[in-house]
């Protein structure tokens, strides 16, 4: 899916992003904001994976939506 169009309907897909990534907050999701890059980042500090895995992860679930 086009990033773009997941940023626009961020509000929507962060109830999705919150059943994929459980640690996650909800404070931590509003600051993402949609945007790929602060997702990959906050995925890397909470789950402690590199930045392949984390770009891998929210590619696969950006697909599915």
């Amino acid at each position: 899916m086009n990033w773009d169009i997941v940023q626009g309907k961020w509000k929507q897909y962060k109830g999705s992003a919150k059943e994929k990534w459980g640690e996650l907050t909800d404070d931590e999701l509003d600051q993402a904001g949609g945007q790929r890059d602060q997702l990959i980042g906050k995925i890397q500090e909470k789950y402690g994976v590199g930045r392949d895995e984390a770009e891998k992860q929210v590619d696969e679930w950006s697909a599915k939506l």
